[in-house]
C-alpha cells in the first residue's frame, strides 16, 4: 500500500528545483503574452499621427469647390468692386456716387448714351470700368444703379433668359483678352520662358508668318515649356483662338482678323506708336488734374526728379505700376510699346 502513495521528490534538490520552476514558468508566460500584446511590427511607424492615418476609413468625403458659371453681380455689387474707385472720390473728374448736381448733366444724355459710354469707354474711363470680365449686362446695372442714386429713374436690364445664356455660353464663352488675363498673361505678359509678350512686334512676327492655324495648334497642344492650353484645361477650342487671334492682332498692331495679320505686320511694324493717343485716352485721367499726387502733364518741378532716375525706370514704373497707379495705367491690354511712348510724350511736355 505504502508503494502506491510514494512522492517522486526524493532528494532536496529536487523539491527546489520544483519551487523555482512554479514560480518561473508563469512569470515567463506572463512576459511573452504583454510582449506578444504591446509591441509592433518591426520599423512601424508608431506616432500619433502614423496610427492615425492607418486607422482612418477607407474612404472619404471630399466638398469639391463650386464650379460652373458665376451667378451675375447686381448693380450696387458692380459699384462695389469696379466703379468705387474713382466714382466715390470723384477721381478725375468723374460724377460722385449721390452728387445730383453732377449726375444731372450725365442723366440728361439718355441710358442708351451713358450704358454706351461705360462699355466702350470715355475719356480717362477704360471700357468697362477697367474690368473686362463684366458682362454688358452687369455693366448696365452698375450704371443704373449711380444713375439713380443721382436721382435717375431708370430701370435695369432684366436678366438674360435661360436659353439666351446658354446659347452665349457656347457661342461667345470668354473673349481673347479673358482668355489672356486668366492664362496666357502669366508668361505673354512679363515674356516668362522667351514667350512672346503682348504687343511685342518684333517677337510675334515669325509666328504671325507661321500662320493662325500652325500657332493655334500650338496653344492647344502645348510647345516649348508652354502646356496645353496655356495650362487651364477648361479652356474651349474657341476660347484658346480668340485668346491667339487677340495677341496676334497686338503683335500685328492691327485689329485685322488673323488671316490679314501676316500682311499686316510690314505696315504695322514702320508705324510708330502714338504716344500723344494713349496719353489722352489712359493717362489723362490721372496726369492732368494732378489725381491721386500723380505728376501733372507739362509740370517741370515736378518732372525733373522723375526724369532724373532714367527712362528705363520710367518704363517699369508705367508698366508695372508704382504707388497709386495701376500697371498700364489701369489698361492691361495696352502694349508695352504703346506705354513706352505714352511715357516719351509725358517726359517730352516735363522737360
Amino acid at each position: 500500500m505504502s508503494d502506491q502513495h510514494e512522492s517522486p521528490i526524493k532528494t532536496p534538490r529536487q523539491l527546489i528545483t520544483v519551487v523555482v520552476l512554479a514560480f518561473v514558468i508563469p512569470i515567463a508566460l506572463i512576459l511573452l503574452v504583454s510582449q506578444l500584446v504591446t509591441s509592433g511590427e518591426k520599423g512601424k511607424d508608431d506616432s500619433q499621427e502614423a496610427v492615425l492615418a492607418r486607422i482612418q476609413p477607407v474612404g472619404q468625403v471630399v466638398i469639391a469647390a463650386p464650379s460652373g458659371p458665376r451667378a451675375e453681380l447686381t448693380g450696387e455689387q458692380v459699384f462695389g468692386q469696379v466703379c468705387k474707385t474713382c466714382h466715390e472720390a470723384g477721381v478725375a473728374g468723374s460724377p460722385k456716387l449721390g452728387d445730383k448736381l453732377a449726375w444731372g448733366k450725365v442723366i440728361a444724355q439718355g441710358q442708351p448714351v451713358v450704358v454706351g459710354h461705360a462699355l466702350k469707354g470715355i475719356r480717362g474711363m477704360p471700357a468697362k470700368g477697367g474690368n473686362a470680365g463684366l458682362s454688358d449686362t452687369e455693366v448696365e446695372r452698375g450704371v443704373v444703379y449711380m444713375a439713380n442714386k443721382g436721382g435717375a429713374g431708370w430701370k435695369e436690364p432684366p436678366p438674360p433668359a435661360p436659353a439666351a445664356a446658354a446659347a452665349a455660353s457656347t457661342a461667345a464663352e470668354r473673349s481673347g483678352e479673358q482668355v489672356v488675363a486668366a492664362a496666357c498673361g502669366k508668361c505673354h505678359q512679363t515674356g516668362e520662358g522667351g514667350a512672346p509678350k503682348v504687343g511685342d512686334r518684333d517677337a510675334w512676327r515669325p509666328r504671325v508668318a507661321r500662320g493662325f492655324a500652325a500657332v493655334t495648334q500650338s496653344a492647344l497642344k502645348g510647345h516649348g515649356g508652354m502646356p496645353a492650353r496655356g495650362g487651364l484645361a477648361e479652356l474651349s477650342d474657341n476660347e484658346v483662338k480668340r485668346a491667339i487671334e487677340y495677341m496676334m492682332n497686338s503683335g500685328a498692331g492691327t485689329a485685322a482678323a488673323p488671316a490679314a495679320a501676316a500682311a499686316a505686320v510690314p505696315a504695322a511694324a514702320a508705324g510708330k506708336p502714338d504716344g500723344k493717343k494713349t496719353y489722352d485716352t489712359v493717362c489723362t485721367a490721372c496726369h492732368t488734374p494732378g489725381a491721386a499726387g500723380a505728376p501733372k502733364l507739362g509740370d517741370k518741378a515736378a518732372w525733373a526728379p522723375r526724369i532724373k532716375t532714367g527712362m528705363d525706370a520710367l518704363y517699369a514704373s508705367a508698366l508695372k505700376g508704382k504707388n497709386a497707379m495701376p500697371p498700364k495705367g489701369g489698361n492691361a491690354a495696352l502694349p508695352d510699346a504703346d506705354v513706352k511712348a505714352a511715357v516719351d510724350y509725358i517726359v517730352a511736355a516735363g522737360k
